[in-house]
This record gives structure tokens, C-alpha cells and sequence, in this order.
């Protein structure tokens, strides 16, 4: 099934991202990554995150553990946001733990490093990998119907029969 066509509960979106539920909820509620699928309405409602949520997700973990601040990521975020987030497996984010900047080739890399400015940097390919393969042993739910779609853990049989059983 299409990536598209699948949303993923807070749970789940914070296993794969490498977060808690309190930090998801936080950054839901603040505007940082908010669920495009389906939001929250009020109490007792389930976010629904799509794919390229989680990816940004653990996009912000990492610059998280890296130091940059919840400000200069904000900056960022919003930049992919105005963006369209399209093309992120190929791009590359770089940070001098100030400034936060997009390099798309191996040149601007290169250039950014000549110029003193980048100091590490998150090849987003490499994080939509990671949570590709972490998505795929956990739950997602179809956006059309709302079934539930079993990851590929053999380990999780009662789920993978209650699904049947719908």
C-alpha cells in the first residue's frame, strides 16, 4: 500500500521518531509538527501523522540531540513546510548550531563547509531509511477506512488475528 494512504497514531509515530508522547504532544499542540492527516479534536481523538510527519519528526529529534535550539528549528521546519517537503530524501540539512541550511547537491555541502558554516549535518535520506524500516514494523492505520494495517513483526500474532477477525 502507498505511504500516502497509510496515517500513524502518536504511539507509533513516537516509536519510530525516537520520541515521547509528551514532546509529540508538545510540538503538536505548539504548531512545530502537527499532524497532516488527521488532527486532534478535543479529548479522547487520535492525531493521525502521515509518513513525511514522522520523518520530520525525527528530523527535529536529531537536531534536538545535536543542540540547535527549538527556535532555530522552528525556522527550519517552517522552511520545508513553505517548501512543500517535497524531495526530502535528497537533501541534506546542515547546522552550525545557530543557523539551520538546506543543501541539495554535494557542492553546496562543500561550499557550506568552505565557508566555515556547517558544523554536522542530517542527510534526510538516511532518516527517511531509518523510519521507513521502523514504520514497517509497526502499526499504520489506512486512511480511507481506518483499518488497522499490522507491521511486519512476527512476534505480533493477537494483533495480526484481531485484524482478521474485523
Amino acid at each position: 500500500m502507498a505511504s500516502e494512504q497509510i496515517g500513524y497514531r502518536g504511539p507509533t509515530a513516537c516509536a519510530a521518531a525516537g520520541i515521547t508522547y509528551r514532546q509529540l504532544d508538545y510540538w503538536a499542540r505548539t504548531g512545530l509538527v502537527e499532524p497532516s492527516v488527521r488532527p486532534a479534536h478535543g479529548s479522547g481523538t487520535q492525531r493521525l501523522y502521515s509518513f513525511r510527519d514522522v520523518v520530520v519528526l525525527k528530523i527535529v529529534k536529531r537536531f534536538l540531540d545535536t543542540g540547535v535550539s527549538l527556535q532555530n528549528i522552528r525556522t527550519a521546519v517552517q522552511h520545508l513546510r513553505e517548501r512543500g517537503f517535497s524531495d526530502l530524501e535528497r537533501m541534506t540539512l546542515m547546522s552550525d548550531g545557530a543557523t539551520v541550511y538546506e543543501c541539495t547537491s554535494p557542492d553546496e555541502v562543500h561550499a557550506l563547509l568552505q565557508g566555515g558554516q556547517g558544523v554536522f549535518g542530517i542527510a534526510v535520506g538516511v532518516v527517511w531509511r531509518d523510519v521507513e524500516s521502523a514504520l514497517s514494523q509497526l502499526h499504520g492505520e489506512r486512511i480511507d477506512t481506518g483499518e488497522t494495517l499490522v507491521g511486519s513483526n512476527p512476534a505480533d500474532e493477537l494483533a495480526r488475528r484481531r485484524n482478521r477477525a474485523v
